[in-house]
């Protein structure tokens, strides 16, 4: 078994069904994404959208975003989902590395990420990938736009 991971740079039908398979093993309140959306998030500044494939097949998706702020280049890493049936083949290792590796090329000081406590097996893969957990509080605001 092999993964290639690759950047999105034309959505397809395979993507947009690929999501619509993927995005609900994310997040139960995430709404279905149609091509235009996905054109949208594959094409906004600083966002690359990456996917898996597992001997052809969309089985994994990454979104990489990069921004400028006055201490340097940042990345962060959102918004990864594997399928059911592909995890702990790789897939998750494989997807981070490449992002990890697109950052770094950019120029990023640094990669965060955010995991579930409840996300155990993710959560060994990131720290296996060399992640450290930071002592931080992550807040957010909701209901903004």
């Amino acid at each position: 078994m092999s993964v290639e991971i690759e950047v999105v740079r034309e959505v397809t039908d395979e993507i947009v069904e690929a999501f619509g398979r993927l995005l609900p093993q994310l997040s139960k309140s995430a709404g279905a994404l149609d091509a235009e959306a996905l054109r949208t998030l594959a094409g906004w500044p600083g966002n690359r959208l990456l996917v898996a494939r597992v001997d052809g097949e969309i089985m994994g998706t990454l979104t990489l975003v990069t921004f400028p702020i006055p201490t340097g280049l940042r990345a962060w890493i959102e918004d990864v989902v594997v399928d059911g049936a592909a995890r702990g083949r790789g897939v998750g290792a494989a997807l981070t590395g490449a992002a990890v590796r697109l950052a770094r090329a950019d120029g990023a000081r640094t990669v965060d990420l955010t995991s579930r406590p409840s996300r155990e097996a993710a959560n060994r893969l990131y720290e296996r990938l060399g992640f450290e957990l930071r002592d931080s509080k992550v807040y957010r605001l909701a209901g903004v736009g």
